[in-house]
């Protein structure tokens, strides 16, 4: 694995300050008393969203949703699937989706009109990784770890076709790799 690396991009530790940062922000954000729902896109960001709700000092619920444009290629097909839906009620709800990367942003805003139209009290979006030169819709982002540029990334809990998941940096992988 470590051979199809190309660069680390952001350490363990980079990473972890910045998980930190937001779940302050997010906590000062919702000190109103109101409960949220935290809803973790799978797979991708599940290791961010593990990490991410112990810097949360609230109560929060917890679900998660899995959705597909991309299967096994690089580049989003622009048809999204809803592979799991909700457990959780979520009328009335204050809700934050965790992204682990805003691309295209096209199944982000699939997602958001989705749970939106589910009457819900408000929508926030935290993502760790975003690469805004490349969205084809508009979205709000209300909390953004790092801007990358349009590298193929792993690690973290994102993969390229299932692998990489581990690793516990995030760094870009050689082209060789991934064409």
């Amino acid at each position: 694995m470590e051979n199809d690396i190309k660069e680390v991009m952001f350490t363990k530790e980079k990473i972890h300050g910045k998980v930190k940062q937001l779940g302050e922000a997010i906590t000062k954000d919702y000190n109103t008393g109101d409960e949220i729902v935290v809803i973790g896109v799978l797979k991708g960001a599940n290791v961010f969203l593990s990490d991410l709700i112990r810097e949360i000092a609230m109560p929060v619920y917890l679900d998660f949703m899995a959705v597909s444009s991309y299967g096994l290629s690089t580049e989003s097909s622009g048809t999204v699937r809803i592979l799991k839906d909700l457990d959780l009620e979520i009328e009335n709800k204050h809700v934050l989706i965790v992204e682990d990367i805003v691309d295209t942003g096209l199944t982000l805003k699939y997602l958001t009109d989705n749970l939106k139209s589910r009457n819900i009290a408000s929508l926030k979006i935290c993502t760790l990784l975003d690469k805004p030169f490349r969205r084809k819709c508009d979205l709000d982002i209300d909390y953004v770890g790092f801007e990358i540029p349009d590298e193929f990334i792993v690690g973290y809990g994102i993969d390229f076709a299932e692998k990489y998941r581990n690793l516990p940096y995030i760094a870009t992988l050689k082209k060789e790799v991934y064409n």
